[in-house]
């Protein structure tokens, strides 16, 4: 079996894109065994900070964060990072080729319960001559990623990865490796799952109500087929199912909050499952057109999102085909 390093040496990536591969990978082992002693440690619960998404912080979100920040930003490729969980980006090596993007710890409201979370993160190419302190420097299409890729905490601590030539997926071994289990992850094209926060209904626009809807009636509905429906709050762990088994992961635009396109965040998880599910075969979109190709705004930018299998996500398309026109600038509030 091939750790990590060997897998991708083997594909002929460059060394330095390797060597911060292995960076991310030496730190997501360290959050790793921060949740797996959990209350041992000292590490559950809640701070009383509040960070620039409005959420208050988890103790393991600042751990996790600075783990990743202090691993990443003495590496000679590293221009710059920047964080979810951080108001504004931070330089790095000034010579550096690469800028990583990061969710430290997504689905952080699962950390007390003991339900699995994760690290997503994305990494670009630093354009000419930018001051990689300042947010313009990353405000790049999902298109222009380099690598992107996830670390599930769960039973196993499962890695996967994309470089622009499929998803891989590696595990955690005892030796302290991530070694392949799985090249060339391929999403089912139809599917009979679906994820959504179904609490949220009342929100939703009329064309996603109207697909749920439908959904819901199962075989005695429009589609005629049985749906199961899915949802453990932690993306990371939705959009793995997705990418293992099939299905579509849905987190909607709704009407609480008009200014904001939806709960997630563009740069730290919109675009890089994007890559990831588009590189399994799968499809990501708004549901007025696909993220990769949106023009970033601001470093937290938020983006509706629906993601997974191939048929499923064109016919959930098709549901909002008649309001295209009218609701197109969401695509870039």
């Amino acid at each position: 079996m091939k750790t990590l390093g060997q897998f991708l040496i083997s594909h002929d990536e460059e060394k330095d894109l390797v060597l911060l591969l292995e960076r991310i990978m030496l730190s997501c082992k360290e959050i790793a065994v921060q949740l797996r002693e959990g209350a041992l440690a000292g590490v559950l619960g809640s701070t009383d900070i509040t960070n620039v998404q409005g959420e208050t912080q988890k103790k393991l979100d600042i751990i996790a964060n600075e783990v990743l920040k202090r691993n990443l930003l003495d590496l000679e490729m590293v221009a710059g990072i920047a964080s979810e969980e951080e108001d504004l980006p931070v330089a790095g090596n000034h010579k550096g080729r690469y800028l990583v993007v990061f969710d430290p710890l997504d689905g952080s409201s699962n950390i007390d319960v003991n339900v699995s979370v994760g690290t997503i993160f994305s990494i670009l190419e630093v354009q000419s001559n930018q001051d990689c302190s300042h947010p313009d420097a990353y405000l790049q299409r999902g298109r222009q990623q380099v690598a992107a890729g996830y670390v599930l905490y769960g039973p196993s601590a499962t890695l996967c990865l994309t470089t622009g030539d499929g998803v891989h997926q590696f595990t955690l071994s005892d030796t302290g490796d991530f070694l392949l289990c799985q090249e060339h992850m391929q999403i089912p094209t139809s599917t009979q799952e679906f994820a959504i926060n179904m609490s949220n209904q009342r929100f939703w626009e009329p064309e996603t109500q109207h697909y749920v809807g439908d959904l819901l009636k199962g075989a005695d509905g429009s589609r005629e087929k049985n749906f199961n429906m899915r949802w453990i709050a932690s993306m990371v762990a939705d959009v793995h199912r997705v990418l293992t088994r099939g299905g579509i992961f849905m987190y909607p635009w709704d009407n609480r909050d008009p200014n904001k396109p939806g709960k997630l965040r563009l740069m730290y998880e919109g675009n890089p499952m994007s890559f990831l599910v588009e590189q399994a075969g799968g499809l990501s979109t708004t549901c007025y057109g696909d993220i990769l190709d949106i023009e970033p705004k601001h470093i937290h930018q938020r983006v509706s999102v629906a993601l997974g299998s191939k048929e499923e996500i064109n016919t959930l398309m098709e549901y909002h085909a008649s309001a295209r026109d009218n609701t197109a600038a969401k695509l870039n509030t």
